[in-house]
């Protein structure tokens, strides 16, 4: 189906406006410690020749001094990656840290940083906590469900360890949230997965993703290499989660999180909803409008316009040949962006929630619309989600509207839900 050519003053108005954008670099690559089934980015090692070579010295300063340039902002978000970003060693990001201040001049810089908690110990933490950085951390859930995927290349467990690294930050003072995956396995189990990540890890900055792949076997790989779903041979995988189980997961932790969390918990996919419904730019790319603002940078200078389309057809340049600032105001950047919007089919953009949704993230773009073109494959959960929980979000939307703090919706929810307050 041919995209819409949809340009709208909203968009006008960004272009204009100073540049802002966040990077996402792999320094690593791909290389990691572990070989969760459902990893989309361990397949980069394919594309990349099978080579495990990390980001240089002499790149990484490129790298950040580039960066920092190009935001015209007062404060510049560094984002380190992987693959698993601590097999650098703690060095690395001294030399980076260090590189951060040399070129910062009157911008504040903030770190934050995506580990799988392996290689965590007081050391690590110590560098965390000292430089302020934000952690996050990939934990799924209980066990069972955790080390069902997640698993070290010599498929041993890893719950226990990631669990020892909540427990050193918790004790060393390192800021953290967790990122779950929400597969499979997950279904049906939301409430029991909010409790455990709320009061065994007592994390209080939530991420869910859901994972929805379509795979091929490859008889030169040892696992099955995540693909498009247009490609020959290609089949849903296992692990991924239905439209429906998925939906009904978040209303379960929604649920959960209305009655007695508001203020206290803060779950992205809720805060984002809460957003749309305050005619606020949300904090996920994946339920904006357009996208593109979110670029990656590999370890060899590559730059992809987001971490699910790091693949050849979408690189945008390289940080050692075209400056990221030129990167990120080239017409196929922006393309990209706009073809969130203007290639939803017409069902979506007609969708009583789609100021909510936006059609989700394009790289869960499986199902076909009634007009032919490439809709969500989430939709029926995300619809259902939505409609549950809209009477809420017009309550606290009220309540923003009259300065008073949406954690007032816990009585309303409680009343409304027959729970005794």
């Amino acid at each position: 189906m041919k995209r819409q050519e949809i340009f709208t003053f909203e968009d006008a108005e960004r272009i204009a406006a100073p540049d802002a954008f966040v990077t996402m670099l792999k320094p690593a690559g791909s290389n990691c410690n572990m070989d969760c089934a459902y990893c989309y980015y361990l397949d980069k090692a394919i594309q990349y020749g099978g080579k495990n070579a990390v980001m240089s010295d002499e790149l990484l300063e490129t790298y950040v001094r580039q960066y920092i340039e190009a935001n015209r902002t007062d404060v510049v978000q560094f984002c380190w990656h992987g693959g698993e970003p601590l097999l650098l060693g703690k060095d690395f990001y001294r030399r980076a840290i260090a590189l951060q201040k040399k070129y910062a001049g009157d911008k504040r810089i903030e770190n934050t940083i995506q580990t799988n908690g392996l290689l965590v110990d007081e050391e690590w933490c110590g560098l965390f906590a000292s430089n302020g950085f934000l952690v996050g951390i990939s934990l799924d859930g209980p066990q069972d469900i955790h080390d069902a995927f997640r698993r070290t290349k010599g498929g041993a467990p890893t719950f226990e360890k990631v669990m020892e690294a909540v427990s050193l930050f918790h004790s060393e003072g390192v800021e953290f949230n967790t990122l779950s995956v929400v597969n499979s396995l997950c279904e049906g189990r939301g409430g029991e997965i909010y409790r455990f990540l709320r009061d065994k890890v007592r994390s209080r900055y939530m991420q869910f993703l859901p994972a929805v792949e379509h795979v091929v076997d490859r008889p030169d790989f040892h696992r099955p290499v995540i693909v498009s779903p247009e490609t020959e041979g290609a089949y849903l995988a296992p692990w991924s989660v239905s439209a429906a189980g998925y939906g009904k997961f978040l209303c379960d932790i929604f649920d959960e999180w209305v009655i007695r969390d508001v203020g206290q918990v803060f779950v992205q996919m809720f805060d984002a909803s809460l957003a749309q419904w305050c005619g606020v730019r949300p904090g996920v790319c994946s339920m904006c409008e357009t996208c593109g603002d979110a670029l990656v940078v590999e370890r060899n200078g590559d730059v992809y316009p987001c971490d699910h389309f790091v693949y050849p057809e979408y690189l945008l340049g390289n940080i050692s040949e075209t400056s990221l600032k030129e990167i990120y105001a080239s017409r196929r950047r922006l393309q990209f962006g706009l073809d969130k919007r203007n290639a939803l089919p017409s069902e979506c953009l007609n969708c009583r929630f789609y100021f909510a949704c936006r059609g989700e993230c394009p790289k869960h773009r499986f199902a076909v619309g009634t007009d032919g073109g490439r809709k969500n494959s989430l939709c029926e959960g995300l619809y259902a989600y939505f409609n549950h929980v809209e009477p809420y979000m017009e309550y606290m939307k009220s309540l923003l509207v009259n300065r008073q703090a949406p954690s007032w919706v816990i009585p309303f929810a409680r009343h409304k839900m027959g729970i005794p307050f």
